[in-house]
């Protein structure tokens, strides 16, 4: 039986850290501003993408919604 995770220490070895905290605000902030220009419903189940790869620019022409396969499959596809 595999071991338990352990949040807790997931969050603070990584998700709590300052660096990860800004990448999340900006995922959130993409999010939300896509919600705003009425590209994707507020709970819709698209990925937000920049299309730069950079997550600080979130320049409408930078976004994009994609489905989660295809987004995160092309993140895949890059780092190698």
């Amino acid at each position: 039986m595999p071991k338990p995770r352990n949040y807790r220490k997931e969050y603070l070895d990584y998700q709590g850290k300052p660096e990860q905290i800004k990448r999340r605000n900006n995922r959130n902030r993409a999010r939300a501003k896509m919600i705003a220009a009425g590209k994707i419903g507020k709970h819709s189940k698209l990925d937000i993408d920049h299309k730069d790869g950079n997550a600080n620019n979130n320049s409408m022409s930078n976004l994009q919604a994609l489905p989660i396969r295809i987004n995160r499959g092309v993140k895949n596809r890059t780092k190698h």
